[in-house]
């Protein structure tokens, strides 16, 4: 079981689907002629009226635009510095976990080795990881801190995803966290704390990513993170329970439906 959830897991470092951007927006097509739309795209046309007229307000203020294309740029730089820790410390781990063979099969199909090894890669990573403009730079720092002091296995890190209810996307990383996993997480950046109606979007968003893991792979995952880095300080948390993320799986599923029966 180990062994055959490992192997699905790495097939998914890679996308599979080809990039369709011809349309009025991007999609997705594998070899059958199968068709996928993005999952960030089908939370933008199913979100809540409010929000849907909130973000035409703000599109229309003077100056959205550089603002927009602002926030896009350090929301890149700051998940590009995880993605490199996260990275270089599962390759430090793993080398060092290979020379002690200390590898353990566990019953949810996933290999790990000790989190003390895990935690050494990480630190490794973070003195070596690249500096970050100063633009995403306190976004960053945010996210390492949290990544340094919580992550105890790293099972894959920007990983793509399909399902045949029509949807695709990538997540930033399926981790365990302080000893529980496997953990779908997704990054986030924003200078102001979100509400919880305001999370609403990535929680489902983090529902859709734990679909296709499962449909794919069969591992199930245990539960879910948002993490959203500030410009100062620790990032926001919005964990999601076994339970929780079983409903955001079900709602969006369900905004699928009314997606594509628009």
């Amino acid at each position: 079981m180990a062994i055959e959830a490992q192997q699905k897991l790495s097939t998914l470092r890679k996308s599979c689907l080809v990039r369709d951007d011809s349309g009025p927006f991007r999609v997705y097509r594998d070899d059958a002629g199968s068709t996928f739309h993005s999952v960030t795209h089908i939370l933008k046309e199913t979100a809540p009226e409010w929000q849907q007229k909130a973000l035409e307000r703000w599109l229309a203020r003077p100056g959205s635009e550089q603002d927009r294309d602002t926030a896009a740029t350090r929301g890149t730089l700051a998940h590009n510095h995880a993605e490199y820790i996260l990275k270089t410390g599962a390759q430090l781990a793993r080398k060092a976990a290979n020379k002690r063979n200390v590898w353990k099969s566990h019953s949810d199909g996933l290999e790990r080795c000790p989190g003390s090894i895990t935690s050494w890669g990480i630190e490794r990573a973070i003195q070596g990881a690249p500096r970050v403009p100063w633009s995403a730079a306190g976004y960053a720092r945010g996210l390492r801190g949290w990544i340094g002091k919580n992550v105890t296995a790293i099972h894959a890190v920007e990983f793509s995803i399909h399902h045949p209810a029509g949807f695709a996307g990538t997540c930033d990383a399926l981790l365990d966290i302080q000893g529980k996993g496997p953990v779908v997480v997704d990054w986030k950046t924003s200078q102001r704390e979100r509400s919880e109606d305001m999370l609403t979007n990535y929680i489902d968003q983090l529902g859709a990513y734990s679909l296709g893991l499962m449909r794919l792979t069969g591992i199930k995952a245990a539960g879910a993170l948002v993490v959203v880095a500030r410009r100062t300080g620790a990032p926001q948390i919005r964990e999601l329970s076994e339970l929780e993320l079983r409903g955001a799986e079900a709602r969006f599923l369900d905004r699928c439906e009314r997606y594509f029966a628009a």
